[in-house]
């Protein structure tokens, strides 16, 4: 069964370029948002096996949206997206139960060995 993954970015190319380098690892994308806030809804109906995350957005940052995806479902896999110079906010999303982060501009190869890090971890739970 492929992976199913929700994307959270406001940029629109950055969850397109996202969403390539998963769909070309068998990964299948369920839903996409642009806010936090729709990041929050769309979690809750679609039950993703994991969601990237982007820290800087509209309405709802992604830090809030992790503490809020984690206090219906502590079992959540939130891995963050940010820019250089964002540490202290990485920081912030690790301690609210973020897995992992990635930095952009993406590095398909490190998006994938993140990504199948996190999910060969929850197989083995």
């Amino acid at each position: 069964m492929k992976p199913r993954v929700l994307v959270v970015d406001d940029a629109i190319f950055m969850r397109k370029m996202i969403a390539d380098i998963l769909e070309g690892q068998g990964m299948e994308i369920v839903g996409e948002a642009d806010t936090g806030a729709g990041a929050v809804e769309k979690y809750s109906a679609l039950k993703p096996d994991l969601v990237t995350m982007d820290i800087i957005m509209p309405e709802m940052n992604g830090i809030d949206a992790v503490k809020n995806i984690m206090a219906s479902d502590p079992q959540a896999r939130i891995v963050m997206c940010s820019a250089l110079g964002q540490q202290a906010l990485v920081q912030d999303a690790l301690g609210a139960g973020a897995r992992d982060f990635l930095i952009k501009p993406f590095n398909p190869s490190r998006v994938i060995e993140v990504v199948s890090k996190i999910l060969n971890q929850a197989s083995k739970v």
